[in-house]
This record gives structure tokens, sequence and C-alpha cells, in this order.
């Protein structure tokens, strides 16, 4: 099968993709204090190397309050410009490839060890066994400058453009969902409160940076726990965010805590057989024909290049979205590109889930495999 769309270029706001391929945020556990060290430098030299059209970074913290841990990037602070500057330019040395950086703010799902976690509203985060703070309206506006001053210093940093973490119960997802924000105020109650936080970010990041650098979001559509986001609201949400101007989404699902509810929760869903691939289809047919100017990023469990290329022709995305299978071959692109059309070799274990908090991001399967022929 030809893979015609999928190495086809397309452009997301002013910036034009070679193809598209996505590597979708995760966790490296590699900065040094924050600030960027040549591992992660590395780690990102390879995946533009492998042929991957963006490159959307591992989540830096907005906010010092915050911050999970001493591993995780920065970007609170104009003390960090000079590392991610280093990093941005190594990438684009390397190849033609873009790349976005995702900025967030854990919220209720938080692990600094000083501050307490924070949320719109008191609801008890069980796996954590904390109840957060609850944000006032003045709480609020900071964080949301903490946001737009973030995505100033992406800018400075030559990235291409910036996404906003809105998912997996992280804060921004913590405002649009109705099981964790009860507030009566501006910022809650009906589905259009409920998502001003986002509304605001993004003007007041156009008011700063103008109207030419994109701005994404990593949307989160379904919680899966009781009372929860459901899609029918996060097509509500997608609505909102798509008529403010934000430049593509990038639909996601399940929150911390929905492991305790559900079987195969979202995030981090196991996969064994080819009907549990492609797990966020069903949310991308809904999205797609309300998605106008904005673009869609279809992330879940794909790993088949002729999945991806039929996605793509019956325009249910405009990209494809990937993480794990890029963790075990960086280079997976370019192996679909030169004709070699076998699914990635990620054996979807989610060890690289489940051990990047015990150490740096890298494949649990391939790294046992190297051993043993070692041996």
């Amino acid at each position: 099968m030809e893979l015609k769309h999928l190495f086809s270029p397309r452009k997301i706001g002013d910036v034009q993709i070679k193809n598209r391929i996505v590597r979708s945020a995760t966790y490296e556990g590699m900065a040094n204090k924050g600030h960027v060290s040549e591992e992660l430098i590395n780690l990102y030299t390879e995946l533009a190397r492998g042929g991957t059209g963006l490159i959307i970074t591992g989540a830096l913290a907005v906010d010092e309050t915050a911050a999970a841990s001493p591993t995780q990037p920065f970007i609170y602070s104009d003390d960090y410009i000079e590392g991610q500057k280093r990093l941005v330019k190594a990438v684009h040395d390397a190849s033609d490839v873009k790349i976005a950086a995702q900025i967030v703010h854990p919220g209720r799902q938080g692990f600094h060890p000083k501050y307490p976690n924070v949320a719109p509203s008191p609801v008890k985060e069980p796996l954590l066994n904390k109840v957060p703070k609850e944000l006032t309206g003045d709480e609020i506006r900071s964080i949301i400058k903490k946001f737009v001053d973030a995505s100033r210093r992406v800018y400075e940093c030559d990235y291409d453009m910036v996404q906003l973490h809105g998912g997996h119960g992280y804060l921004l997802s913590n405002f649009i969902s109705p099981y964790t924000n009860r507030r009566s105020d501006d910022y809650g109650g009906d589905i259009r409160k409920r998502t001003r936080i986002l509304i605001d970010i993004y003007n007041l990041i156009r008011d700063e940076i103008g109207k030419k650098f994109p701005i994404t979001i990593k949307l989160q559509t379904r919680d899966e726990v009781p009372g929860g986001l459901t899609l029918d609201e996060a097509v509500e949400v997608a609505e909102i965010v798509i008529n403010a101007g934000y430049d593509s989404i990038e639909p996601t699902g399940g929150i911390a805590e929905s492991r305790l509810t559900t079987k195969n929760p979202l995030p981090g869903k196991f996969i064994k057989t080819p009907d549990d691939e492609n797990y966020l289809l069903s949310t991308a047919k809904t999205l797609k024909p309300i998605m106008k100017n904005c673009s869609l990023m279809l992330m879940g469990g794909i790993k088949r290049p002729e999945s991806a290329e039929k996605f793509l022709q019956e325009n249910v995305a405009d990209f494809i979205s990937m993480c794990r299978p890029l963790i075990y071959e960086p280079d997976l692109p370019n192996r679909w590109k030169n004709g070699d059309h076998t699914p990635a070799y990620c054996t979807s274990c989610n060890g690289c889930g489940v051990n990047v908090f015990r150490g740096t991001l890298h494949c649990v399967t391939k790294k046992k495999l190297e051993s043993e022929k070692k041996e």
C-alpha cells in the first residue's frame, strides 16, 4: 500500500509539517534540576533524524510550586530559556522536523513535596490520598498568566508551536470536568464557564506573541470516572476551543484515578490485539466534522502504517500521533517511508510508562532484548 497521505506535507496554522507523523508528548525524566541536559537533547535529535514530522516535547512545568520532579523540564523562569534554545537548535539542525513545547500544570495530580496540590474544587484524589486546595479567583488568574509567560518563553526559544496540556487529569482538564470542577463563579458551572480558562489563556497568548505562532491543545474528551467528562460534553468544549482559534487538537482521555474504576483506562491502555488498537478512533470520528480550520491529531495505539494511511485518506484525522512506538524505534517513520510497512515493534507492554518515574524514558522490551543479545 502506498503511504501517499502519511508522507505528504500539511500545515498547522502557518507552520508546514513535512509529513503527518507526530511524536506525542511523554515524560522523559532527563532534565537536570529543570534544565535541559545533553541526554535530553540526544533523545530529541535521535527522534528528529528518525523521520518524524512534528515532535511534541514532554511537558514543561509552568509553575515552580507545581513542578513534578527536578528531572522534569521547567519553563517558569527565563533561567531555562538558554537550555531550551540549545535543544530546539539541535533538533532543527538534525533534520527539517518541527518541534512543539508542551506546557503543563499538574493540578490535583501534582507530586511537589513542598507545596500543596491545587484544583478548581477540593475533590479528593484517591491515588495520592490528597484533597487539593481550592483555587481562588486571583490564583486562577495568576496561573493563567503563568501559562501565557511560559508560552512567550517557548516562542523566544524558537519552538515552532506550543501545546497546552489539557488532558489526563491535570489542571486544565480539571477545569473542564464536572467531576473536578464544582465551582459557581466565572470559572465553574456550565460548560462555557468551565472552558473559560482555556479561552483566557489563548487570548492572552495571542496578545503577547501575535497571530502566526500556532497554539495547540491536548484536550480531554472523557474522564472514565463516574460523574466525569463525557464525549458529548467534550464536543461542546472542542467547539468552544475551535471557535476561539486554537490551531490543532489532540484528543485524549482518562485521568489517573480512572484505573480504579475502568478495566482499560486511558491513557496507558494495554494493547494486545489489533482490536485494541486505535482506541480513540471513535472520538476522532465524532470531533472531525466540527474541526473547521483546526487540525486533528489522532493518537491512541496506532501501530500499523496501513491504518494510519486509511484514517488520513478518509479524513478521520489530519495527523497521526504516536508515542510508545517511537520509544522503541525512533526511526520508525523512516522505516515506513523506505518501504518496510511491518507494524511498529512496540509490544504495548506499557513498561515505559510504568518505569519512567524510576529512571529515564526507555523501552523496557528493547533494553531486555539488547541485554540478552550481549549475553
